[in-house]
This record gives structure tokens, sequence and C-alpha cells, in this order.
């Protein structure tokens, strides 16, 4: 015989001989602890509703964790060592060199905190947090670390991971997790990729003293951004030593005895390349892969939820998804943020309120850092507006030379695209201006 209790708004069904767990019902279930899930669901608990959450990581999400924070932290070192040598025999006297062990305990200073404050923040405000790996077992019940939880709504907000290439020796690659957790930088590191990723570590690692060297598979790097301007930037990387082979599509990683044998075909033939450590920056794609989709009947292609305009699921009603999970706007953490306060307002409210990703800042924390706002030229073009493009040069008070670049369409700044060591600022005020 099962006995029903209330517990903070959740329902929890205890068998009257043995007392041992066998369900419970919330209102709302979260898969993942992030910032898509934390926004969502202290908003749905302030409600009134009955909410749990599970992750199978340390809670926090990428962001906090392994992502933006503990990056910008590192990026910041490496900034310093850079702004000394760039200033040495203009006042500053003296080489300034990264501490990697050091480094890396000021980062932790900040990441190892946040599972426990996160953790507690949910059960300030009633939230259950749930530890373990998370799977569908029904179109509103999951499996929370071996517990079974039923819900009359689903919120996936697992986020993303690194995505498989497929090639030989693959096992070798250590993701953006590992890079930020190493207790000690390597000499020779390769980089499989040519977005963010590749673009911030490359700078961090070369900074502190690696021979660094990214192989990307496109025609250039950081296709989310102005061309001239990251060609531009890429004066930056040479002048670091930072050797970039694009049109290397990585085709094998080999185990040899003083380390990695890179192997790339190139318009100039094969290309092998020698390292102490490979880091897989070629893409990221939402994590879905263990959550058994097809047990809740949740609908999914090539890894992609399918969704309709409202991030809810169009085969389970019951079913929304928001942030990297969602995988409908940019992988950048405002958007996840954006993404939950939309799948709060439906299932508050019912399908009222739609995502939109029009005008989100973007910025890569290179050396120095680039950052843009609005449609791009291409796209402006490719959409047939009416294009004025206007570049201009500023000091802002930094040892870099700065090439902001505006494009005006239908009498509106349609895209504004900076690089200088104040962009992550100005993109989000002055450009959005």
């Amino acid at each position: 015989m099962l006995r029903r209790l209330s517990r903070e708004g959740s329902d929890v069904e205890r068998d009257n001989v043995g007392g041992d767990l066998v369900a419970k019902r919330y209102d709302l279930a979260i898969i993942g602890t992030g910032t898509a899930a934390i926004v969502t669901a202290h908003r749905v608990r302030a409600a009134g509703w009955s909410v749990a959450v599970a992750d199978f990581r340390p809670f926090g999400g990428t962001c906090a964790l392994r992502g933006c924070d503990p990056k910008k932290m590192m990026v910041g070192g490496a900034e310093a060592a850079d702004h000394a040598w760039r200033m040495s025999g203009r006042g500053i006297e003296g080489d300034a060199t990264l501490d990697w062990t050091g480094l890396m305990a000021f980062k932790r200073s900040f990441t190892d905190p946040v599972p426990q404050k996160r953790e507690k923040a949910f059960a300030d405000k009633g939230i259950h947090a749930f530890h373990g790996h998370v799977r569908f077992i029904g179109p509103n019940a999951l499996e929370f670390g071996g517990e079974r939880i039923e819900a009359d709504h689903i919120v996936i907000a697992a986020g993303a991971e690194a995505v498989p290439l497929g090639i030989p020796g693959e096992q070798h690659l250590i993701t953006n997790e590992g890079f930020l957790e190493l207790e000690s930088l390597p000499e020779r590191i390769v980089l499989v990729g040519g977005g963010y990723i590749a673009a911030e570590f490359s700078h961090i690692a070369a900074r502190a003293g690696a021979q660094v060297t990214i192989l990307q598979h496109g025609k250039r790097m950081l296709k989310q951004f102005d061309p001239d301007l990251v060609g531009w930037l890429m004066d930056k990387f040479s002048e670091r030593g930072i050797n970039v082979r694009t049109q290397a599509g990585v085709t094998a990683i080999e185990k040899v005895s003083d380390g990695y044998r890179v192997r790339a075909d190139c318009p100039d033939g094969e290309l092998d390349m020698d390292a102490d450590l490979v880091v897989h920056a070629a893409g990221r794609a939402p994590a879905l892969a263990t959550l058994d989709l097809d047990a809740g009947s949740v609908k999914h292609h090539n890894g992609r939820l399918a969704l309709n305009g409202f991030l809810q699921s169009v085969s389970n009603p019951a079913v929304y998804a928001a942030g990297d999970a969602a995988g409908l706007g940019p992988p950048l953490t405002p958007v996840s943020s954006h993404d939950a306060k939309v799948v709060s307002a439906n299932l508050l409210n019912g399908n009222t309120v739609r995502p939109e990703y029009t005008g989100v800042p973007s910025v890569a924390f290179t050396i120095p850092p680039i950052a843009a706002v609005g449609m791009s030229e291409a796209k402006a073009r490719e959409k047939g507006l009416n294009v004025r493009v206007k570049t201009e040069r500023v000091a802002a008070g930094s040892p870099h030379a700065s090439r902001p670049r505006r494009c005006m369409a239908s009498k509106r700044w349609s895209t504004r695209t900076l690089t200088a060591s104040s962009a992550p600022i100005l993109s989000v005020r002055t450009l959005t201006k």
C-alpha cells in the first residue's frame, strides 16, 4: 500500500511497510543546473510551483564552472602579462610572466564554492535537488539518479558537449573542461577548431609560454565576426607566435613516445604535427545523448530537439527546452537566461512568448577581444538591404590599435563590430546605443 505525503509542494510516495521512497511528483522537473535551469527554477518556484532539478555534474553549469567565468579569470592574467610586454620600454620595466599554478588556484577560488552555493540557493527556495544521471522513462516521468520522478512539465536545460569528430585517436583529445583543469601547461599545444574556444584558449596558452598551433577546417577563424576585423586580429595571433593553419582538416591523432601526432589534410598536402596536448575546439552540440528522449516521446533529429516557436517539444507538449540544449540561439549565457525567461512565461501563462535573438552582443576574449552586435554586413546584403559601411580607428588608452566597423542598413545601425581592449564593455554599452 502506498501513502502520499506532501513536502514543500511536491508529492512523495512512501511504502507504508518499509518506508522506501517509491516516487515523487512535481509540477516541474528540470534537467541541468546551469543558467537556463537556475533562472527557470527560481521563476517558476516563485509562482508557487513545486520544482525539482537534477544534474550528474557539480551544480552550476558550463558558464560558472567549465566555461566563460573561469576562462575570463584566466584571460585576465594573460591580458596583464600581455599589457606589461607591450608597455616594455614605455615606462614599464621587467617581464611579467604567467604562473600557471597560481593562475589555476586563483580560478578555483571562484569556481570551487559554486556547487555548494547553487545547492543552498535551491534549498533556500524549496527547490528539490538531485544528483545523478537523468533519463526519460515516460512522457511525464524521469529517473533522477536512480529515483523515479513524475512531473506535469519537464524542462531540458542540460547544456552542450563537444561534438564527436569521428576520427581515429579521438579519445586522445581533451575538451575545454580538461583545459581549464590542467595542473601544468604542456609546452606544445594543438587546438582543433577555429571558433571561440580555439581563439581564446590559444591566447591564454601562448601568453603562458606554450607553443600553440590552431588547425581550422574552414577558410578562416571566428566566422561569427566581420572577416575584415578577424583578418586584422590574425596579425595579433602571429605577434604572439600562434600558428594558425586554416583549411586543415584533422584526420587522425596518434599516441607517440613523446606525446601525440596530429595528422591533417591541407591544400598543399598532408600535415603531421607533434604535440604534448591536443584540445577539442571544433564545436559543441546539445547534450542529449544520455537522456533517452524516445522513452519520453520527445522528437529529435541529428542531435537536435524538434521544438516549436515557444521552445516546446513538437511531440510532447509537457516538455520544453532552454539554452544550449535548445540550440536555437547563439551559445551564450545571456541567451540561456533569455530562453529561461521565455520558457518560464510559457509554463506559467500558456504559450504567449517567443524567443528573440536579434541584436545579441557577442564577444571573443582574445587579446585584444573582438565584439559584435546586430546584423552582419554579409547578412544585410543577403537580405537585399541598402548597406553603407563605415570603418574607424580609435585610441582607447591601450597599446593596441582598435578598429570598430559599423554597417548601416535601412537608416539604422545593423551591425557594429569592434576589436579593442574595451570591446566586451563597448559591445553591450556603446555599440547598442
